[in-house]
Formats: structure tokens, C-alpha cells, sequence
């Protein structure tokens, strides 16, 4: 994540929820990024395909758990229908719902993400397990046409998520400030 936050480009929205969401806002607290934990877990993903398609202009990239892409899996289907060049879904597989207190996501181990995606109709779908195709394919996430999704198999954390220091009020009233431009 380190290394995305910092390829990141001016004007870019980054959405994330649920074990995502503290990692990332240690990187970047922008009134670009929308981090929340409380009650979202699936619909990170549906709701920066909305902001994809809101704001043409904008590169928007969703980072979103496995346990989270699972509650929601049609919004890949989705994202096909009424394609956003500009949004890139992050899928990070580590096969725990970490939030909640690290249960074992159902079919850890053996759901193939990218496949899945692929079958929903995403052209651009790439799996990334090591940190050279990491490094290799960094700015196809910022430039691939989208919809794209992007599988990271990450290990599974050892700590408890803490919740973003700011509130999603505020996050929420920031965003749609620097959206809006009010």
C-alpha cells in the first residue's frame, strides 16, 4: 500500500472499508479519501463504482477485502454494464474478515477472485503475489483502462483493525467538498 499511496496522482479518490481502511489512512488522509468501518463491509466497491461514474474526470480506486468483495459480488457484474473507464478495484485476499475479529472468510484459500471477475466480464483482471509484479504493474492501476480489478494475495494480519481517527462525518462532508468543489 505504501507504494500506491506514494505512485498516487493528483486528483485520484481513494475509497476504502473495513480492515483497508487504517492502513491506507496512516498513508494518505486526503479530502480525496474515503475510509469507513463502521457498517460497510461489501459496499465499498458499489459506492466508488458510483463515484467512478459521478466523476469521469477522476481516477477512482476502491481498495476492498476479500470477506467485503464476497458480500458483493454483483457489483462486478455491474461494472460491466455500465463500464467506468476511470475505476480500478483493488481486491486484497488474506482470507480472514479481520474487522470482526479474524474469522476465516468462507472458501479461503480457494475462490479465484480473478476468475471470478473475468467471468463477470472485467477485461483487465490481474492477480499480484510478489512484490516485482507488484512493482512491474504499479501504474496499471492508475492507467488501465477500467473497469479493472487487482488481486492482492497479502498475508493475514496478526492485530486488530483500529478505526480511522476521523469520523465519517467529517471524511464524508471532505469528500464531497473536494467532489463539488463546495
Amino acid at each position: 500500500m505504501k507504494k500506491l499511496a506514494a505512485a498516487r496522482r493528483d486528483g485520484n479518490v481513494v475509497v476504502t472499508t473495513m480492515s483497508v481502511s487504517m492502513p491506507w489512512a496512516e498513508l494518505s488522509d486526503t479530502h480525496l479519501d474515503f475510509a469507513h468501518v463502521d457498517s460497510a463491509m461489501g459496499h465499498a466497491a458499489d459506492f466508488s463504482y458510483g463515484l467512478a461514474l459521478a466523476q469521469p474526470d477522476r481516477r477512482v480506486i476502491c481498495l476492498n477485502g476479500d470477506g467485503s468483495t464476497l458480500m458483493c459480488l454483483g457489483t462486478l457484474v455491474t461494472m460491466t454494464q455500465q463500464p467506468a473507464p476511470n475505476f480500478t478495484l483493488v481486491i486484497t485476499e488474506n482470507g480472514t474478515y479481520e474487522v470482526t475479529g479474524s474469522q476465516t472468510v468462507p472458501g479461503a484459500g480457494s475462490i479465484d477472485f480473478e476468475g471470478i471477475a473475468r467471468a463477470a466480464g472485467i477485461d483487465h483482471v490481474l492477480t499480484i503475489d510478489n512484490e516485482d509484479d507488484f512493482d512491474k504493474h504499479l501504474d496499471e492501476h492508475f492507467d488501465s483502462p477500467g473497469p479493472s480489478v487487482f488481486v492482492w494475495k497479502i498475508e493475514r494480519a496478526d492485530e486488530p483493525v483500529p478505526k480511522p481517527a476521523r469520523p465519517i462525518r467529517d471524511r464524508a462532508h471532505d469528500l464531497r467538498a473536494a467532489l463539488t468543489g463546495a
